[in-house]
């Protein structure tokens, strides 16, 4: 998918919050003001005019008040705008000064599409205004000022307005107030008093409905625009050009039209208006009081210009008629008040009592998106408006259409989002993600932030024939634990500590805040059931540092009628994924990457388990991880064409490093290992979560609640034949079911081959869409279960990571290798670039090799990581089978932190020891991240050998009862060629 397609799917899906970001573009930031010397000297004496212009700002909550910067003459002003850019020129000069008024022609000769304004000093001026016509050719307009400061927030006003008037509209909903005036001494003041209302309505609107800042400043950009017009003919085009979103016309009664001034302009727009829009609200306005009459014959409004209660009666006609005030529920029939509502919650309660004939005319008359739209509820606005009252059935779908408007409003809001806590959302988020305190949410839950956005930002019809989701989540971000470690005390403990049980026993004595346990318990009166403590520390998942499984999970059955036990654990669960910041094998990574410990902050996800109950343990069909990158393709497979990694039950084995069933998702249908091999290798035991377990103890570590099963358990639960086949030895083949007598293998044959459901079609989608939405290669998790309901087959994402590095370029000609240069040799592995200076190499003698001794050997890893580190020196670390399994039986059981100092790690295989490269375990994640070499010697087939001879011949600084290490006089050479898939150790 092409970056710009994706961009595109993303800007078709706004929230309110995004479509305010797009808002007033163009803002006035930089004023260039051109005055006379004592004029200027006027304004500026004590830093008058910006003062006046930052006051007006700050009385109406407005932000970024523009910077003003004063010349004397248009040379000047021509010489600052060469020099900098500026958003608005006026110029200030009294109509006899010639020379000053002819700076606005000058600066439009050099900058023709530069905002300029003539801001005359007092009425007196006006006289002549008439007579010099050919100043509007310089001038976008032309305004009075008798020492009101306001009349700046107008003219800047009346800018921006201008400009952004048809982003604004078309994105936003905008509205449109049109003001009909001729007299620019009356619509200098008046688009004063306008702006001072229409901005003060706004503000008490946001002020009631919203809490934070930052949305309030952003809420304020769909206030509506003001537009002048000072001719009837203007006027006619500007409500043609904006009908769809004119919100009320304020009119002068006397104006030009047809180029000659005319007394009833105002009266007859007003007519033409009506007939086009009988619903518009319209305001006449006028110094003559007799002409009221008019207005009263309309049944519209009358204001007089000369009254000293302008503003007030201003101000009600915005209050009552613009959607600013409450809604007022009317009679259909004579207009009398039935009710009123306040807020949306008063609003709902109202709708079930008033007539039906009160909402039929209120729905026909566009008031609801009006009001709406005055509330900055733009989408919900645009829908409102949108539907025709002869779009329901019954008069009665329309009342409960309007009822259910709040809850409805709210799920568009909120969908894909990262929302604040909010006790009515508990239960019901499976659009949205919940924080259940402030701070950052971590890579994890950025990870499960952006799938959310991304499935709910109009990618979904990408996956039609999948049901894509996320598990119902929850974050506490990470203000809480900067506040757990503050609170009780524990700086001291962390920072000198380094006995993780030690550690791990004062957290758990330790309290959360009164805040956050308040709101778990509303969590779980809420949901009962299973969930996963996960960690998503600041750091975790990024580019380059992964720390993939470096801090602990937990899961819990959250099932029991003890209220106060489940609460317990769920607590504790959290304290123990703070805890886990400072284990051993966490220090040991932070040291590695030269970062401080103290840098990582944790946040922690809570998130449903995917899966369904059987009897007393509960897990789900597949779990599995995708990469769209393949460091060993076979056949004619490319590394571009991803690979997915699946397992029944819970995904502990697959991240682990345990037995799992690999696949390219391009091509499902080709089986990457032999039926033997198959047999060998396929999936024994799987993982599930205890139920049933009264006694849980999270303090002994994450599998405290799980347990592992025999595949013949998940045959009894019958979830065995959807994924497995069986193998018929006297046929010499693998028959997809359970139906035949045999050995069982999980091939996941209905699924793959036979597209029982499109597990390979919707992840490869995943991938290519992340891939182009990261712009760099992934990793996803997922699971896969059946919807109870609807008996369809859902694939839940539950992580999203970037999956390497950049990598430096290098080629490696196979050609100009001589073998008997060369120690080992891997035509599978990853990595890119030549190593020139490693000494030490760290390998397990084949000879000596016993599978069922994997964690005695992983011991002497870590015994000789340790030594290695001291000196500060890398190695090469080689062994059999699969490094970081957490299955001792595929290979050895190592954490990444035990081998933190290798700079090249070597799997390979012996005749009766043949694995499948660690593709989607935890370990190989931070291998890669870390920019290790990772090489795959199989040396039972294709081209791959380790010159044991040699090896054995170099002196051992060290020999244990597995393992040697050797430290050579001279460095070998690392040669890796990722690209080609070639990767030799030239001997030194």
């Amino acid at each position: 998918m092409p970056r710009e397609e994706l961009l595109n799917i993303f800007k078709k899906y706004k929230y309110d919050n995004d479509i305010f970001h797009d808002l007033m573009n163009y803002k006035v930031r930089e004023l260039l003001l051109v005055a006379t010397v004592y004029d200027a000297f006027s304004l500026e004496q004590d830093g008058l005019l910006s003062e006046k212009i930052f006051g007006e700002y700050y009385n109406l909550n407005l932000t970024n008040a523009p910077r003003v910067t004063s010349v004397t003459s248009a040379s000047e002003a021509i010489e600052m705008l060469n020099k900098k850019k500026f958003d608005l020129v006026v110029v200030l000069s009294r109509l006899s000064k010639t020379e000053t008024i002819k700076a606005g022609a000058q600066i439009r000769s050099i900058l023709p599409n530069i905002p300029i304004l003539l801001l005359l000093n007092d009425n007196t001026d006006l006289v002549g205004l008439d007579h010099a016509q050919d100043i509007f050719k310089a001038y976008n307009n032309v305004f009075v000022w008798n020492g009101a400061s306001e009349i700046f927030l107008a003219m800047i006003k009346y800018v921006e307005d201008n400009i952004n008037a048809v982003n604004d509209t078309q994105i936003g909903q905008v509205r449109i107030i049109l003001l009909v005036e001729d007299s620019t001494r009356y619509y200098s003041r008046y688009l004063s008093h306008l702006y001072r209302e229409l901005i003060k309505q706004t503000s008490r609107l946001i002020e009631e409905e919203l809490r934070e800042e930052s949305k309030k400043v952003l809420r304020m950009r769909c206030r509506p625009k003001i537009l002048l017009a000072t001719t009837y003919e203007k006027a006619i085009e500007i409500y043609e050009k904006f009908k769809d979103y004119i919100l009320c016309v304020i009119s002068d009664v006397k104006y030009p039209k047809a180029g000659v001034l005319d007394e009833m302009a105002g009266i007859k727009l007003t007519k033409a208006l009506r007939e086009k829009s009988p619903d518009l609200p319209i305001l006449l306005q006028s110094f003559e009081q007799n002409l009221e009459t008019f207005a009263k014959d309309l049944k519209i409004p009358f204001v007089n210009k000369a009254s000293q209660f302008i503003t007030i009666q201003l101000s009600n006609f915005f209050y009552y008629n613009l959607g600013f005030g409450d809604f007022i529920f009317r009679n259909a029939t004579d207009g009398t008040e039935i009710a009123r509502a306040a807020n949306m919650t008063e609003f709902r309660l109202k709708l079930h009592t008033v007539p039906i004939e009160t909402i039929v005319y209120h729905a026909n008359k566009n008031h609801f998106s009006t009001w709406l739209l005055a509330r900055g509820e733009i989408q919900t606005a645009k829908l409102v408006s949108q539907i025709h009252v002869k779009a329901f059935k019954s008069y009665d779908n329309l009342r409960n259409f309007l009822i259910n408007m709040g809850a409805w409003i709210n799920k568009v809001k909120t969908r894909g989002r990262v929302i604040a806590f909010d006790e009515s959302f508990l239960g019901d988020s499976t659009d949205h993600i919940l924080k259940l305190s402030d701070g950052a949410i971590g890579g994890k839950g950025r990870g499960l932030a952006f799938i959310n956005h991304l499935l709910n930002s109009g990618v979904s019809p990408l996956f039609a024939k999948t049901d894509i989701k996320i598990p119902e989540t929850f974050i506490i971000g990470t203000d809480e634990f900067d506040k757990f470690i503050e609170d009780n005390k524990l700086e001291t403990l962390i920072e000198n500590c380094r006995d993780y049980e030690e550690i791990k026993k004062r957290f758990l004595n330790s309290e959360l805040s009164e805040k956050l346990l308040e709101r778990l318990r509303m969590l779980l009166l809420k949901i009962k059931y299973p969930l996963a403590v996960r960690s998503s520390g600041v750091l975790e998942d990024s580019v380059a540092h992964s720390m993939s499984g470096l801090y602990e999970t937990f899961f819990l059955p959250n099932n029991g009628e003890d209220f106060d036990l489940r609460l317990k654990l769920l607590c504790d669960a959290i304290k123990l994924v703070y805890a886990s910041v400072y284990s051993n094998e966490s220090r040991e990574y932070f040291d590695a990457i030269s970062y401080k410990i103290e840098e990582e902050k944790m946040a922690v996800v809570i998130q449903q388990i995917v899966g369904k109950t059987y009897g007393d343990h509960f897990y789900p069909l597949i779990s599995g991880v995708g990469q769209s990158y393949n460091y060993y393709p076979v056949s004619h497979m490319e590394p571009e064409d991803g690979v997915g990694m699946i397992a029944l039950g819970l995904g502990g084995g697959v991240v682990g490093g345990g037995s799992s069933f690999r696949f390219c998702p391009k091509y499902p249908k080709i089986q990457i290992l032999s039926n033997e091999e198959l047999l060998k290798s396929s999936q024994k035991k799987f993982l599930a979560l205890e139920l049933e377990n009264s006694n849980i103890d999270l303090f002994s570590g994450e599998d405290a609640t799980l347990n592992e099963y025999d595949i013949k358990q998940a045959e009894k639960d019958e979830t065995l034949a959807t994924v497995a086949s069986t193998w018929l030895y006297e046929d010499n083949r693998v028959e997809p079911g359970i139906y035949e007598r045999g050995p069982r293998l999980l091939n996941f044959a209905n699924i793959l081959e036979y597209d029982l459901f499109p597990l390979a079609e919707t992840l490869r989608h995943v991938l290519y869409v992340s891939r182009a939405a990261l712009e760099a290669p992934v990793e996803v998790e997922f699971a896969v279960e059946r919807d109870e309901e609807t008996k369809d087959y859902v694939f839940y994402l539950l992580q999203i990571k970037h999956f390497l590095r950049d990598i430096e370029d290098y080629s490696l000609n196979k050609e100009e290798i001589s073998k008997n240069d060369l120690m080992l040799f891997a035509d599978k592995g990853m990595g890119n670039g030549r190593i020139d200076n490693v000494y030490d190499i760290v390998w397990a003698d084949p000879e000596l090799f016993d599978k069922s001794k994997t964690e005695e050997m992983a011991y002497e890893v870590h015994a000789l990581n340790s030594l290695i580190k001291e000196t500060g020196k890398k190695y090469i670390l080689i062994g059999p089978g699969r490094w970081g399994t957490r299955d001792k039986w595929l290979g050895i059981p190592i954490s990444w932190s035990n081998a933190s100092h290798a700079r090249i790690i070597v799997e390979y295989s012996l005749e009766d020891f043949r694995v499948d490269a660690s593709m989607g375990s935890h370990f190989f994640h931070n291998v890669t991240t870390m920019n290790i070499g990772y090489f795959s010697v199989r040396q039972d087939s294709g081209d791959g050998f380790i010159d044991w001879k040699w090896l054995r011949e170099q002196p051992a600084l060290q020999r244990k009862k597995y393992f040697v290490h050797t430290r050579l006089s001279k460095p070998v050479s690392v040669l890796m060629d990722g690209r080609k898939g070639m990767f030799a150790i030239q001997k030194s």
